[in-house]
């Protein structure tokens, strides 16, 4: 289980690709490397992956093709930053909402409209995904928690502080980057279960 509090940033130091399979090699420093052991889990922008290797500060991590296919950590090269967030505890605070930290689906970047002291993000949702997204719900964000701003027909907004632009890696995003969701799993749980009891009472 994750929290949506990124903890911080870590640079992709080597990718090995193979047939419908890669591995990444990411560098941490101290804190974050602090306590890991083969078999963690530790969140990429989001993304639940498993600790296959561990190298002084590189960790490796195996990414099999549906990881590939539905996130955007196909898209990282050697020098690229990913959002790093360490599987939550018993006894940890919860200071986002509760994330599992499995991609439901990628969303490009349509806008980003900087202020003085905020930035706001404008997303483009895929149709069959619109169903999920409700303003102030909360959702994963490269896995950043967040809450909806506006929803406008296929698009949704976020707007984010600069403590949460300094931490993690969105500050460097521009429009047609492709970005990790997650949705809340209680509202995808509700919208489902709704679904289906409208099915089944009105077939």
């Amino acid at each position: 289980m994750f929290t949506g509090i990124v903890q911080g940033t870590a640079p992709v130091v080597e990718i090995i690709k193979k047939k419908n399979f890669q591995t990444h090699i990411i560098e941490l420093d101290d804190p974050l490397l602090k306590g890991i052991e083969k078999g963690a889990s530790i969140a990429h922008n989001g993304c639940c992956l498993t600790v296959t290797g561990i190298n002084g500060h590189k960790v490796s991590f195996d990414l099999m093709q549906e990881t590939l296919q539905i996130t955007n950590l196909r898209d990282l090269k050697t020098g690229s930053h990913v959002n790093i967030e360490r599987a939550a505890r018993f006894g940890d605070e919860i200071g986002g909402h509760q994330m599992s930290g499995h991609i439901l689906f990628t969303a490009n970047i349509i806008e980003v409209d900087y202020s003085e002291n905020n930035c706001q993000i404008w997303f483009k949702i895929p149709g069959q995904f619109k169903r999920f997204i409700f303003s102030k719900g909360y959702i994963g964000i490269d896995g950043i928690s967040l809450t909806i701003g506006e929803v406008k027909d296929s698009s949704f907004n976020v707007n984010l502080i600069p403590e949460t632009l300094q931490r993690t890696n969105i500050a460097d995003r521009k429009p047609g980057d492709r970005i990790n969701i997650e949705i809340d799993p209680q509202t995808q749980s509700i919208v489902e279960t709704v679904e289906r009891f409208m099915s089944d009472k009105f077939p």
